[in-house]
């Protein structure tokens, strides 16, 4: 299938949900987020991530969705919860990725470009030289309330197309991505994959993680696998 991320992960047993439906990747929110749903302690991160480490090795991604830009606060953030995988949310400063490199050499790094304009082209470009992975998501950072992802709004397919044409690092597409428009996304924009939250999760009950939504999108993934 698709390689896929689920995010926002409440607990051990939504993250268990989305791996038997095909995910790669489970996406833990850490509580320094400005914003979105399934906001977690660092505590419960290192639960979530110690299980599945030792129930899937490292197949699947533990992933660390943090608001943290320096190097040193970043290397341990990810040390102090055990993730295999760190998804920066705002741009990191100058360093940054040489120290998480440096301290953390064995953890993936996947780096947020959000699709506000045509910048995040050059954007994404200058990200792809040390990131692992591009991940673009629809989140504001430049407005006056800004917000870092988990806005369940679509950006600019056009612009995200740009985006896979011209870097070399693989991307995942997301931000409002859900079972009904998830094969128009993956025609326009042809990503490597794609990470969604709020589309398969109920707004009413918490956030959720619906199954039959859960199953929907993996069956809507089916043909792009």
């Amino acid at each position: 299938m698709l390689p896929l991320k689920i995010c926002c992960m409440l607990s051990l047993a939504e993250a268990e949900m989305a791996i038997a439906a095909g995910a790669h990747a489970v996406g833990l929110v850490a509580d320094n987020m400005p914003n979105g749903p399934g906001l977690i302690s660092d505590e419960i991160i290192t639960g979530i991530a110690a299980t599945i480490r030792k129930t899937h090795d490292d197949r699947i991604w533990t992933t660390l969705l943090t608001s943290r830009t320096d190097g040193a606060g970043l290397a341990d953030h990810v040390a102090a919860t055990g993730v295999n995988t760190v998804q920066i949310v705002d741009r990191p400063e100058n360093g940054a990725y040489a120290k998480i490199r440096r301290d953390c050499p064995d953890v993936r790094i996947i780096q947020v470009v959000h699709v506000e304009d045509d910048s995040a082209l050059a954007e994404a470009e200058e990200a792809a030289a040390h990131a692992d992975i591009i991940l673009l998501d629809s989140g504001k950072p430049s407005a006056p309330e800004r917000t870092l992802g988990g806005t369940g709004d679509v950006h600019d397919w056009s612009v995200s197309k740009r985006i896979v044409e011209n870097i070399d690092k693989p991307v995942l597409l997301a931000g409002g991505l859900h079972p009904g428009n998830v094969a128009d996304a993956m025609q326009a924009v042809r990503p490597w994959g794609v990470d969604l939250c709020s589309g398969l999760r109920d707004r009413e009950a918490g956030y959720q993680l619906l199954p039959e939504k859960v199953r929907a999108f993996a069956e809507a993934l089916k043909p792009h696998a």
